[in-house]
């Protein structure tokens, strides 16, 4: 199965969809921060990133959900800067700053696709791409050209502006995002995005509407659809129980989620007392009880593992087939 981008090459109309998304850069409102920056000149804005994108590492990635990551891995490529500034992440050394990422041209980052693809990755996994994005499609054309021909995921926050996402139909496979707070408070707190919650309920929404459920293949690799993650974060249990409802009663059932657990100090956060603590030993049962009473039909395969560990039924060395 063929990328559904290649639909878009062969019309036509991935060029002008380049052209649009270039457009953008010179008054740049790709994402809901509205910076309105010319970055075609190589103004910075918030995410700090003018007219070149910038990579930090690429690689195949075998940490990643099952379906994406396979025996193979997921061929990430991970953009620095980001357009939110979660005090807590995890990668906080490319999302914060970009001193040490590599500045790409077109034709550079189309020859790291195809350089993942060679080395035998199931997808193409662009991390934190939205202030890239206009990039990101330049290249696309490129490397289609020359031959790239597995799908594309857009492993984003979840902080995606309405006009991004319409760029981007008919182009992206799999989407991605997280979906970090429901509460505007802790997310101006620990995003500077009180408008976090809104916009990721609508740029969810977008995002099935445009994919549909997640699709996977014979082989156990997904091909098409939306993954979402929830990271779980200390005192947030009712915020967990809202998004998962939320997810269950506005996008569906089916939806594939991943119920992340891995939440641990990082950047920032040991400022926060709220977050700088582990999470309650509790925490990942009790949001895996949520999921099934809301009717949440797809989870993680290994999150099943996990919600063993805690419950004391296997060891942390066991693991689940």
């Amino acid at each position: 199965m063929k990328p559904v981008s290649h639909h878009l090459l062969s019309s036509g109309r991935l060029a002008q969809r380049v052209a649009r998304a270039v457009q953008t850069l010179g008054h740049c409102q790709l994402c809901p921060r509205r910076c309105r920056v010319n970055r075609l000149e190589d103004e910075r804005g918030f995410c700090a990133t003018g007219r070149m994108a910038r990579v930090s590492s690429y690689g195949p990635h075998h940490g990643e959900e099952h379906p994406l990551s396979g025996s193979n891995g997921s061929g990430t490529i991970f953009f620095a800067s980001c357009n939110l500034r979660c005090c807590f992440c995890q990668n906080y050394a490319i999302s914060h700053y970009r001193e040490t990422a590599t500045e790409v041209d077109n034709a550079d980052l189309a020859a790291i696709m195809l350089e993942l693809q060679h080395q035998g990755c199931h997808n193409i996994n662009v991390v934190t791409p939205s202030h890239v994005l206009p990039q990101l499609l330049e290249a696309l054309p490129i490397a289609l050209e020359a031959g790239l021909r597995i799908p594309l995921v857009y492993n984003c926050s979840g902080y995606e502006s309405p006009q991004s996402l319409a760029l981007l139909t008919g182009i992206v496979d799999i989407y991605l995002p997280d979906f970090k707070f429901w509460d505007r408070t802790r997310a101006q707190r620990f995003l500077q995005a009180p408008d976090y919650p809104e916009i990721t309920r609508q740029a969810v929404t977008i995002m099935h509407r445009q994919v549909g459920d997640l699709v996977i293949n014979e082989q156990g690799h997904a091909v098409r659809g939306l993954l979402v993650r929830h990271l779980l974060m200390p005192g947030g249990l009712e915020e967990t129980d809202a998004i998962l409802a939320f997810i269950a009663a506005e996008i569906g059932t089916a939806t594939y989620v991943n119920i992340m657990d891995q939440y641990r100090p990082c950047g920032t956060a040991f400022n926060e007392p709220d977050l700088a603590g582990p999470l309650a030993a509790d925490q990942y049962a009790r949001a895996m009880a949520t999921a099934k009473r809301v009717g949440l039909q797809r989870l993680d395969r290994r999150d099943i593992g996990t919600l063993l560990q805690h419950l004391g039924i296997i060891s942390p060395h066991e693991g689940v087939d």
